[in-house]
């Protein structure tokens, strides 16, 4: 069977779960995700991000191969008939419910990104359904950027030449509302939108991404924290005499401290632009995962109504529940999860690109606990 008989195979059998997963990739609990770049001293970059939930989306670290046949949803919201292609690149990143669409990753020439929720902006183009065939789905777009394009100016490019459709599911009862970040080996950032039906490709100079509103609010909303800098400021003198700050730390006093995905931006601005650039990019993995600790939403810092569908399964609260960390120069992927913050890996240089089908690796959920003294 070849692949494209594989996957109508796998939409025919589970429809509704293709759907459920995509509203589960970007549903209300999921609204707070945060991501951002850092710079090695060896001409590395790395991307790291966090993914936040009410649920368990039993993600997998997956492996899109070489020439795989991918059909998108079309504008009806009927899987396989949107456009078609085959996969130029191979691609590795984190999936939801053991289905072939990635939230996070990176392909083999360096291009990384993900998904992110954008529920109160996000508007996509009105796609006919003579012009279906040219179309995809809002959770499509990253596995269409990373298997078709090496660079960010080679996905602004291709973007322009496809539609991205209003495809309705039957579960989310309308699009899945996401933007995307983008970031090549090259350390060249950008970030696509659909608002009020019209593509918007925005340069990103900062390399940071996180929810709504749009991103050029994003930017214009930076200059409000002109004040911000790691840099101790001097005492204040007055009458002759010196008023220092409490403790070290005063450079950054006022930082917004909240989840709100303006403050959220704000952070990931301030901890990626004062992160040293010397280290390596093997090295800068670690430096991502330290700053990605202050994205970790404890069980019960955000509590979610009793009415929303996606509540934890009785839950009731919103978490991270899970950190990835993409090393675009050495072709890692570096995961946390909720239960086990033991660091796992996925090499790409070991992994068969070539390979007939996706492929999937369990992460390890299980606190592991060293024990000292023994």
């Amino acid at each position: 069977m070849n692949n494209t008989n594989k996957l109508r195979r796998f939409v025919r059998r589970a429809p509704l779960a293709l759907f459920v997963s995509a509203s589960l990739i970007a549903s209300s609990p999921g609204k707070a995700c945060t991501s951002f770049l850092l710079k090695a001293g060896d001409g590395g970059y790395v991307y790291g991000r966090t993914l936040e939930f009410g649920i368990d989306l039993k993600s997998k670290a997956t492996l899109i191969p070489r020439g795989f046949a991918y059909q998108a949803v079309g504008a009806s919201g009927q899987p396989a008939t949107g456009l078609a292609w085959k996969t130029k690149f191979a691609a590795i990143g984190v999936n939801g419910l053991d289905l072939p669409i990635l939230i996070d990753g990176f392909n083999e020439k360096g291009l990384g990104g993900g998904l992110l929720y954008a529920p109160n902006t996000a508007l996509y183009q009105d796609v006919t359904s003579a012009d279906s065939k040219g179309s995809i789905a809002s959770y499509e777009m990253l596995n269409y950027a990373l298997t078709n394009f090496a660079t960010v100016d080679e996905a602004r490019d291709g973007f322009k030449k496809i539609k991205v459709n209003r495809s309705p599911h039957p579960v989310f009862k309308g699009p899945i509302p996401l933007h995307m970040t983008l970031h090549d080996a090259t350390g060249k950032s950008i970030v696509i939108e659909y608002t009020k039906g019209v593509l918007n490709v925005f340069d990103n100079p900062t390399g940071v991404m996180t929810n709504d509103p749009t991103f050029d609010w994003q930017l214009a909303n930076i200059g409000q924290y002109a004040n911000l800098s790691p840099k101790e400021a001097q005492p204040l003198r007055i009458g002759g005499t010196n008023f220092g700050a409490p403790s070290s730390g005063g450079g950054l006093h006022g930082i917004p401290g909240d989840f709100l995905s303006p403050s959220r931006f704000i952070r990931a601005l301030a901890y990626s632009q004062s992160a040293p650039t010397t280290a390596s990019a093997e090295a800068q993995v670690m430096t991502a995962f330290h700053i990605l600790n202050n994205f970790d939403i404890p069980p019960g810092a955000i509590q979610l109504s009793s009415s929303n569908p996606y509540g934890g399964g009785g839950s009731g609260f919103e978490r991270t529940e899970w950190m990835s960390v993409s090393d675009l120069k050495n072709q890692v992927l570096y995961l946390k999860t909720f239960e086990n913050q033991h660091i796992q890996a996925l090499d790409m240089k070991k992994l068969n690109l070539a390979a007939k089908e996706v492929k999937y690796f369990e992460l390890q959920k299980a606190a592991q606990v060293v024990q000292l003294g023994q």
